[in-house]
């Protein structure tokens, strides 16, 4: 019997076999609830989650507070950067400034090649911003782009999304690839190298080329949702589209500041118990830094350009209603897949798959699918699972680029099958106001592809190293 803990006070008990047959069943049930019977996907994330504690076995005492803190702890990092980048997007849409840097991006890029602009923005944009706040932050210029062009809201949209999700799984400073390259001894410095190098044909092929094909295919409306209603009108006197590059640049220049000092401090080159040192990393946290670009947004936007305090009152509070249902789905994905990792499902089905015998790199990646699969976390499968395999690491002789290959893999592994346990998914489904089945059949898409193009890769580089 597999005894995994999960809290001080409980141990499961259940082998994997049961904790798979559990977790197959709560999917499936969840998909019924939502496709067919048409459930709110907040309310039938709640039941199922709530089914999904009492058949593992977690005490009845701990259902509730395991479902809670799995909630609360996915809404600690989505709820602020949702908020604070609607309300900067709905900045920009009021003011004209997406339009104007729409026109922009159109006028030195051309129609034909919008796409492909927007997704490299996204991938330089993604470097040293989180997939959830980069993707709110490029929305409104997303949608101005479709609804200017027009063609659906995937041939933009899907672009991009996959050009901030191929980032943050491959790349330091992104916490899961700086946590495996830490576990298994990896050169932070080549492994970054080698995942700008590959992620840029990685999403050429996955996120661009496949979005364009299945945008032809599956035709979206270019959502309100940002814009508080219909679009607003084209804007006489719209500001510079230097201006609106700014003020996204703004956050992403403060955060990567914090991150570079981060690795100064780790190589011994600022004190890191300096008051300034402190100061410095709460500004250039991602909620404070787009808290600040909101100000700076509604001054040089608002304030500047003649708009009352009133006004941008309003068209702040517009912001908010349209992405509450957004947050409460993405914080009920988290609880889902809170209540999986108590249970220990993942754990179970990696310990289980410990014992093949499969090289150390086809292993990692498949503990890492398993995992994610499991609880839906890309981060925390990508470090589980490179916490899995540092034993096997270090009993063995590998050199440099065969661990940085390592940690590409694992990288890969932890974005497949991206589904209902995953806040991501619900992130990304409710902005494109797509349903369940158009989200499986889009997002799930590119980001499997995406794992398997970076295992593949992987794979190549162990070879040759």
């Amino acid at each position: 019997m597999l005894a995994q803990d999960t809290t001080d006070e409980w141990t499961q008990t259940l082998d994997a076999g049961p904790l798979l047959a559990i977790a197959g069943l709560a999917i499936a049930a969840l998909l019924f609830l939502i496709i067919r019977l048409k459930v709110h996907a907040f309310l039938a994330l709640v039941v199922i989650s709530l089914l999904t504690a009492f058949a593992t076995g977690i005490p009845a005492d701990m259902v509730v507070p395991t479902m809670t803190d799995g909630f609360g702890t996915t809404l600690g990092s989505v709820a602020l950067l949702v908020g604070l980048g609607a309300m900067l997007g709905r900045l920009l849409e009021v003011s004209g400034g997406a339009q104007s840097l729409t026109d922009a991006l159109i006028a030195r890029f051309g129609e034909d090649r919008a796409p492909l602009a927007l997704g490299v923005a996204s991938l330089l944009f993604g470097f040293p911003i989180f997939f959830d706040a980069g993707l709110v932050v490029m929305l409104p210029v997303i949608f101005a782009v479709a609804r200017r062009l027009g063609g659906g809201l995937l041939r933009y949209g899907l672009p991009a999304a996959g050009a901030f999700s191929t980032i943050h799984i491959f790349s330091p400073p992104h916490p899961g690839p700086v946590a495996a390259t830490e576990l298994l001894g990896a050169d932070v410095g080549l492994v970054t190298a080698v995942a700008i190098v590959c992620s840029v044909p990685i999403w050429f092929v996955t996120s661009h080329l496949y979005g364009l094909w299945i945008g032809k295919r599956i035709v979206l409306p270019v959502p309100s949702l940002l814009s508080g209603g219909e679009p607003a009108e084209k804007m006489a006197a719209p500001p510079r589209a230097s201006t609106v590059v700014w003020l996204l640049l703004l956050p992403l220049v403060l955060i990567f500041a914090n991150t570079g000092l981060d690795a100064a401090r780790a190589a011994g080159w600022v004190d890191g118990e300096a008051g300034w040192y402190s100061l410095a990393q709460a500004l250039g946290s991602t909620p404070v830094a787009l808290l600040i670009a909101v100000f700076a947004a509604s001054y040089v936007l608002g304030t500047r350009r003649g708009r009352g305090q009133e006004m941008l009152e309003k068209t702040i509070d517009s912001a908010l209603a349209p992405v509450c249902a957004i947050i409460l789905i993405t914080g009920a994905g988290g609880m889902f897949g809170g209540v999986l990792r108590a249970s220990g499902i993942g754990d179970a089905l990696a310990e289980a798959l410990e014992d093949l015998g499969l090289p150390v790199i086809v292993a990692g990646f498949i503990i890492a699918v398993v995992l994610r699969i499991a609880q839906g976390s890309a981060t925390v499968a990508l470090t589980a699972a490179a916490g899995i395999v540092q034993p096997v690491v270090e009993a063995g002789d590998y050199n440099a680029l065969q661990l940085a290959a390592l940690v590409l893999a694992l990288g890969g592994g932890s974005v497949v099958a991206s589904h209902v346990n995953d806040s991501g998914f619900w992130l990304v489904g409710r902005f494109f106001e797509m349903d369940v089945k158009t989200t499986f059949k889009t997002w799930t898409v590119v980001e499997t592809t995406i794992g398997l193009s970076g295992f593949t890769l992987a794979c190549l580089l162990y070879a040759i190293a």
